[in-house]
């Protein structure tokens, strides 16, 4: 083999359409684009556009609802956080608050409002956490290790 006879595989390459070309090449004077109007020119994008009917997406009833005051919590479970203690990621004699979850790698993302802690999972050692909510369960296993949980947020309905 040398470089000179070096091919491409039959059928790799595609040759181009040659446009504009005569009547006889089948792809002369419009090039397949038709006369004239808005389509037959570069760069046109007319998705959705029906001619000046009435399009069909807003033809359709729209369903559903988008609450634009959602609130979303990142969820953290009590057999991460072990984990993250167990490889000293995170102090278990210090105080526990979102921050150090954030640093530890156990909350990702940045459209999250807070933490919740979930019961999946179990914690031996007593620890002081500070998360905007908690499940009773997750609550009653922290307490069980000689720990305490605080909450910051409030549910709606619940007395301060």
């Amino acid at each position: 083999m040398k470089l000179n006879e070096l091919r491409d595989n039959p059928g790799s390459r595609l040759k181009s359409k040659r446009l504009g070309r005569g009547i006889g090449s089948g792809k002369g004077k419009t090039s397949g684009k038709g006369v004239k109007g808005q389509k037959a020119r570069e760069g046109v994008a007319l998705n959705g556009f029906e001619g000046g009917q009435l399009p069909i997406y807003r033809r359709l009833p729209k369903r559903g609802f988008k609450n634009i005051f959602r609130v979303t919590y990142a969820p953290v479970n009590l057999s991460a956080l072990a984990k993250a203690i167990e490889s000293e990621k995170i102090d278990a004699g210090q105080p526990i608050d979102e921050a150090v979850l954030r640093t530890a790698g156990l909350v990702r993302g940045g459209k999250v409002s807070g933490v919740r802690l979930l019961a999946s999972g179990a914690v031996s050692q007593a620890l002081t956490i500070t998360v905007s909510g908690a499940s009773a369960a997750a609550v009653a296993a922290i307490e069980a290790a000689g720990g305490k949980v605080t909450t910051t947020v409030v549910k709606p309905g619940a007395e301060a």
